[in-house]
């Protein structure tokens, strides 16, 4: 018997400092290894320019493995990074940024089509650039600053399940 998926699922955390983003990415790296290599989600990070999603993203891809220099594909659009996975079969991962696009078709025209449809773990920065043409997301993080004390920023963190993978990924 199939199980459907009806209401996002929403939970929201604040992260008061970096180690709590550190901490976050670390638990979801847990997730994405547990489901292994054939894993096949999209995670969005939305919020404004300073938000925090990149380092998240760092911190994330740091947890899985990915050694070296993490970079922001905002020049690039794409980053792809492959981790061990349980096996021999390695976790393709993707990061995006599609802040410098100017039009949603940029993103049909690029050939992102074939890695959305395909396994493996997408991670896109500014998904609302890329308009209709990008997949639903099964994991969508909304990352807002908020002033705290002096000059201490907190983060506050809203996740939206839309999906079963989504929900599982959430349980970090």
């Amino acid at each position: 018997m199939a199980i459907e998926f009806h209401r996002p699922i929403v939970k929201t955390l604040a992260w008061p400092d970096e180690q709590h983003t550190r901490d976050f990415a670390r638990a979801l790296a847990l997730r994405v290894q547990a489901a292994g290599p054939d894993l096949c989600a999209s995670i969005t990070l939305e919020g404004d320019l300073g938000a925090g999603k990149t380092t998240l993203v760092r911190h994330l891809l740091q947890a899985l493995g990915v050694a070296g220099r993490i970079k922001s594909p905002t020049y690039a659009v794409v980053e792809p990074y492959s981790v061990a996975g349980a096996g021999a079969k390695p976790l393709a991962i993707w990061h995006f940024d599609f802040y410098r696009f100017n039009d949603p078709d940029e993103w049909e025209e690029a050939g992102f089509r074939d890695i959305f449809a395909g396994p493996g773990l997408k991670l896109v920065e500014w998904p609302d650039k890329a308009g209709r043409h990008l997949p639903a997301a099964d994991l969508r993080l909304c990352l807002e600053t908020i002033q705290g004390d002096g000059d201490a920023q907190e983060r506050r963190v809203s996740l939206h399940a839309l999906t079963p993978t989504g929900a599982a990924l959430m349980a970090a």
